[in-house]
């Protein structure tokens, strides 16, 4: 349920700290059902955030990294300027795993926030912004938190990448995978949301639940229902967790 601003006046959470940013509503709203209670919503200058009544504030941060970064950013100011700073970001959504590490319906903790085509194609192959000279192409999530939100949720843990196009096939697939030896999964958003808090000085978490295998774009073979759920069951086994991480930055 969804309260208008005056009526979800004097909710109290213990996670008021934490910003989840997903993709699209249907994400945010299975992290909100880890959650149950009222939700209050906040409109605020290029975000709409949802205020849950025992866990986090949540927003749609839009498709892609950079207008997932331009959200996250305008929600991060906004609460920084009303003096209730954002102790932690999590990214979440669902996304593609690489087979055989990732399945369908498994959760992955991301290690690393890698961006995997930001950089230049050249003769001898791709070359990572970083190797140009300019920024950088991962954010690292604090070590202590990744490792204990993988324990909770039964997640694993790896580099997750996140791309501007979603691959759709093998050679595709191989090339990202040889690349980056560790990744077990892509998504369109992570980066985006992690230069956002960067920038801010907050740290980040990236989450995803596996509703595809990276590779040859098969729709019929796409198990979002079955992500979308163990995004929520997810959530609900790392609320201790995420707890625990905003009481201690108080």
């Amino acid at each position: 349920m969804v309260l208008p601003p005056e009526e979800g006046r004097g909710l109290t959470t213990s996670l008021t700290r934490v910003l989840v940013a997903t993709a699209v509503p249907a994400e945010r709203d299975a992290v909100a059902e880890a959650f149950p209670g009222p939700v209050r919503e906040r409109t605020l200058p290029g975000a709409l955030v949802h205020r849950t009544a025992g866990g986090p504030d949540l927003i749609a941060a839009g498709v892609g990294p950079a207008l997932a970064a331009a959200s996250t950013a305008a929600a991060l100011t906004a609460a920084a300027l009303d003096g209730r700073p954002y102790a932690l970001v999590v990214c979440a959504g669902i996304g593609g795993g690489f087979a055989p590490d990732a399945p369908l319906g498994s959760l992955v903790v991301a290690d690393a926030i890698t961006a995997a085509d930001l950089g230049a194609e050249t003769a001898e192959g791709f070359l990572p912004v970083t190797e140009l000279g300019f920024g950088t192409v991962t954010h690292r999530p604090p070590a202590s938190l990744a490792a204990a939100a993988a324990t909770a949720s039964g997640a694993r843990t790896g580099t997750v990448l996140t791309v501007s196009t979603v691959t759709g096939t093998a050679a595709r697939a191989d090339t990202l995978r040889a690349r980056h030896p560790r990744a077990l999964a892509e998504g369109m958003e992570g980066f985006g949301v992690a230069e956002a808090a960067a920038a801010q000085g907050v740290p980040v978490l990236e989450i995803r639940a596996v509703s595809n295998p990276v590779g040859p774009r098969d729709r019929a073979a796409w198990r979002i229902g079955d992500a979308l759920a163990a995004l929520t069951d997810g959530f609900g086994k790392l609320a201790p967790v995420l707890e625990s991480w905003n009481q201690h930055d108080q």
